[in-house]
């Protein structure tokens, strides 16, 4: 028996995303941050065909979601906890939200899904905020990761944004997470 090619995820058509927005906030909000970066191949080469879809809380630690059972932290009408994104012909992509607020004993973070040709599943990482000192050192996720490779989910500032470059494999990959 000869095996069978596997599924592999994309190509992205427009017409299969739509209403998907890389802004979770509008730009001129209060507390608005540019979240942005390139995605690499293993080779270094810019992925230009990536879809990177973001989750997270809002600035107080909130899942805007009706089934969140904290009643007594606030919803936030004007923001939107997920979003997506495709790479340019750069590999660039870029996301307009807030800095969450931590969640229960885990620091400010977001969630990001990469999609992209070749891969068989979508990876999942997560983004961690710079000058997060005492939340990033006991955040239990954090904590998991080899303390060589941290730094390739904490993003930095440039720009007058944050940075999060994404590399698929290679001497710098990024800690991708199973789920």
């Amino acid at each position: 028996m000869l095996p069978t090619p596997s599924q592999t995820v994309g190509p992205f058509f427009n017409i299969g995303l739509p209403g998907s927005s890389a802004e979770l906030v509008a730009p001129a909000s209060p507390g608005a941050i540019r979240l942005w970066g390139h995605v690499y191949d293993g080779e270094g080469e810019p992925v230009i065909d990536a879809l990177l879809e973001i989750w997270q809380a809002n600035s107080a630690g909130r899942y805007n979601s009706p089934e969140d059972p904290r009643d007594d932290l606030p919803l936030d009408e004007s923001f939107r906890g997920f979003g997506r994104a495709e790479t340019d012909d750069s590999g660039r992509y870029e996301f307009v939200t807030v800095k969450p607020g931590p969640v229960e004993d885990q620091a400010p973070h977001i969630v990001v899904a990469v999609f992209a040709r070749g891969l068989l599943k979508h990876l999942a990482t997560r983004v961690y905020f710079p000058g997060e000192g005492t939340a990033n050192e006991s955040d239990p996720v954090l904590a998991a990761v080899d303390p060589e490779r941290r730094g390739t989910v904490v993003a930095r500032e440039e720009e007058g944004g944050l940075r999060f470059d994404v590399h698929l494999q290679g001497e710098r990959e990024t800690v991708f997470f199973d789920v």
